[in-house]
């Protein structure tokens, strides 16, 4: 049988599991919005981002991360982050929700200041040392996606993929989607060759995620 190119992560590693436990059950707090590169905070900690279409489910998927109902807003608007928002988990990491890329609820020139700064901050983010880039089970990799797959290859960020409302997809079409996105990111160089299975209410991956990004440090 030949080995699955983007196989879904298991981490099977207990003291991996606690240490992912461990780092989201301590503080973590919001540090501040961003509208500009001026206002971004020191470069001193392992900081890792969030990344997707607007209502993918960046802030539910960051409040199940924390265990912690309200951290993130959240919208039935698609678009309303309008911000690169900034949190701290301890002393050790910057847990960062990017803007929603793609449909947004307004003006065009203020989509496109929203897009610039997301260009300028996963090109020039010295300490980013991953983007989590959030793909709507339901859907699969878009246009869109891709245009940011492209970016993060060109600024040599490297990205994995989280699928986000895994309990929305019925198992049948959960093979296909996974095949859609596996074929679309061997496209990618900067692709991590692991995806995410997640579920923000029913806690599909969590574990699994605390770990990896407790993995960066």
């Amino acid at each position: 049988m030949s080995e699955i190119r983007f196989p879904l992560a298991s981490i099977d590693d207990p003291e991996a599991i606690e240490a992912g436990r461990k780092l989201f059950e301590g503080p973590v707090d919001f540090l501040k919005g961003v509208v500009a590169m001026s206002g971004l905070p020191p470069a001193d900690r392992v900081e890792l981002c969030f990344a997707g279409r607007s209502n993918v489910g960046k802030s539910s998927l960051i409040n199940a991360l924390t265990d912690r109902k309200s951290l993130a807003r959240t919208s039935n608007t698609p678009g309303r982050t309008q911000e690169i928002n900034f949190f701290t988990l301890g002393t050790s990491h910057y847990m960062v929700d990017l803007p929603g890329y793609g449909y947004a609820k307004a003006p065009l020139g203020v989509v496109k200041k929203w897009q610039d700064l997301l260009k300028s901050y996963l090109s020039g983010r010295p300490n980013l040392r991953r983007a989590f880039v959030l793909i709507d089970g339901r859907h699969g990799v878009k246009a869109v996606d891709e245009e940011i797959f492209s970016l993060l290859d060109k600024s040599a960020v490297t990205f994995q993929c989280v699928i986000t409302k895994a309990d929305k997809v019925k198992t049948t079409a959960q093979e296909a989607m996974l095949d859609q996105v596996r074929e679309r990111l061997s496209r990618h160089p900067a692709a991590f060759p692991e995806l995410v299975l997640t579920s923000s209410n029913d806690g599909t991956g969590i574990a699994d995620l605390r770990a990896i990004i407790a993995n960066l440090a």
